[in-house]
């Protein structure tokens, strides 16, 4: 096994500082667009196309603080490369809410995530508003930009000047407050589609059963099919995962009491209990249907889903998935529990050390027999996972994802860990001791992202990370296959930390 690490200076006891830490989140305030011309190392020539990042960036309205960042306005980034160089835009999404809000210069909506309206439970109370924030991923589709909220509809952006264009109802698919989740997957070569990519993104309803439904869109963004299941109980389910046959879900053993919620004294969020002596159950939702599909009418009736049961944990993010024989294999982030929203605490305040880590673990289904085994393939404190767009859904070699400096205890992401799954190989790079990491973005060198033309890891990670020492944030650009820097782009300030983003190879808000 090889293990490499790229790091910072000699690093004493901890490897960060919670005070440089929290400076990441204070709120960006500021709309930016301007060339990036302070540039450490060479944009690669060849890097072409535009990364779109989402992202609370707003923790406070009018002095009045939020509980969690979770429940901040959404904050689209786009960085476009072109010929050697890269342009920077930010833009707000204006939701109803957030205008609304800007406007009385005050908190009028209750956040999921514990942030309530000034007043007590008294103003609170039977308010089961929710502002859609647009916070948590952005996505070039079907010649749309769309930001999304799992819990409603995607707002349209333009992806030129990020401008907002509205709510997206998908042509008729949503219904107002409809939700549509914000961990889309592309199936680059899916079999219905005679092998053309198509993007696959699910809607949760759920209260004592759940219903789970599952679409799939062709390259042009026009819906070409829909499954459905209603499985038992509350769920609460932020990313799937997909192979050719299938779309999986981890039901994560929680429970929701909504009574403190409905009289003012708790957000939707504070409701939520982790069950550590229940179990996770997988949800295998067939994608193929009545048609013949191989592995997937194996053990469930045609279209019906296929529900297993595996140890408790809890999964906010799947790296991938593939099939191999009678088998479906999930590579996952697990925590051991969900740690409960403290309603008196302070986000900024977090105890790292108190906490279980996110680790990679894999789980093996056995489709004949119902067996799951598990196993952890990286014990380091990690999350975000990215891959090559063409490996998902498939076997796959190579795994990036943002991870904690030290290789034991749980801490921020302050590096980048690739992992080989065959030969257990591991490179990390590190920002450590002053700098803290957002979610790599694998970027194939090849400018077709859905097809695998060179070696699976030949391409470029970006991410974006806040340099506590200046105060402002780089975009830094390495190389996919050792890690190693590329080009440092320093932007003129700071981006709050975000959630999710994606790359496309077509080049918007700038003329070459």
């Amino acid at each position: 096994m090889t293990n490499v690490e790229l790091t910072r200076p000699q690093i004493s006891e901890h490897s960060y500082c919670r005070e440089d830490w929290q400076r990441g989140y204070r709120s960006l305030t500021e709309e930016f667009d301007y060339w990036i011309d302070e540039v450490d190392g060479e944009i690669p020539a060849d890097l072409k196309g535009t990364l779109f990042r989402n992202g609370p960036g707003l923790f406070e309205i009018n002095g009045q603080r939020l509980q969690h960042p979770f429940d901040g306005d959404g904050m689209v980034c786009a960085i476009a490369f072109s010929n050697g160089r890269a342009h920077f835009r930010n833009r707000y999404v204006r939701t109803a809410g957030y205008l609304a809000e800007q406007k009385a210069g005050r908190i009028l909506y209750r956040g999921v995530f514990g942030t309530d309206k000034p007043g007590g439970w008294w103003a609170n109370l039977l308010d089961f508003r929710l502002k859609n924030i647009a916070n948590t991923n952005v996505i070039y589709w079907g010649g749309k930009l769309l930001a999304l909220w799992e819990a409603a509809e995607p707002h349209r952006l333009d992806p030129d000047t990020l401008d907002t264009l509205g709510l997206d109802d998908l042509d008729g698919l949503l219904q107002p407050g409809d939700a549509f989740a914000a961990h889309p997957w592309v199936d680059p070569a899916c079999e219905l589609d005679d092998g053309n990519p198509c993007l696959v993104n699910f809607s949760l309803k759920t209260g004592l059963s759940s219903d789970l439904t599952l679409y799939e869109f062709d390259r042009a963004g026009q819906l070409q099919r829909q499954h459905s299941a209603i499985v038992p109980g509350f769920a609460f389910i932020h990313d799937f995962a997909i192979t050719p046959h299938y779309g999986i879900f981890f039901q994560n053993p929680v429970s929701f009491n909504p009574l403190p919620f409905l009289v003012g004294l708790r957000s939707a969020g504070e409701c939520i209990q982790f069950q550590a002596d229940k179990p996770t159950r997988v949800v295998l939702v067939p994608r193929q249907g009545d048609r013949e599909s191989g592995i997937g009418d194996r053990g469930s009736e045609k279209g019906q889903a296929r529900i297993l049961e595996v140890p408790s944990g809890f999964v906010f993010h799947h790296a991938n998935a593939f099939e191999d024989g009678d088998e479906v294999v999930v590579d996952s982030i697990c925590y051991e529990s969900l740690p409960s929203v403290d309603p008196d605490g302070d986000f900024r305040e977090v105890d790292f050390e108190a906490l279980d880590p996110g680790q990679l673990w894999r789980f093996r289904m056995n489709l004949t027999t119902g067996e799951i085994t598990r196993r952890r393939l990286e014990s380091r404190c990690c999350e975000f996972p990215s891959l090559h767009p063409a490996k998902v859904g498939r076997s796959y070699r190579y795994l990036y994802l943002g991870a904690a400096h030290a290789p034991t205890g749980n801490a921020p992401n302050q590096a980048i860990l690739k992992v080989d799954v065959e030969s257990g190989d591991r490179y990390l790079w590190s920002a450590a001791p002053w700098g803290y990491v957002g979610e790599p973005v694998f970027v194939p060198r090849s400018p077709n992202l859905y097809q695998l033309t060179g070696a699976e890891d030949d391409g470029w990670i970006l991410t974006l990370v806040f340099d506590s020492t200046r105060d402002r944030s780089d975009l830094v650009i390495l190389d996919a296959r050792d890690l190693s820097v590329v080009a440092r782009l320093h932007l003129k300030h700071h981006v709050p930390y975000g959630l999710h983003g994606n790359f496309t190879t077509e080049v918007f808000g700038i003329r070459d």
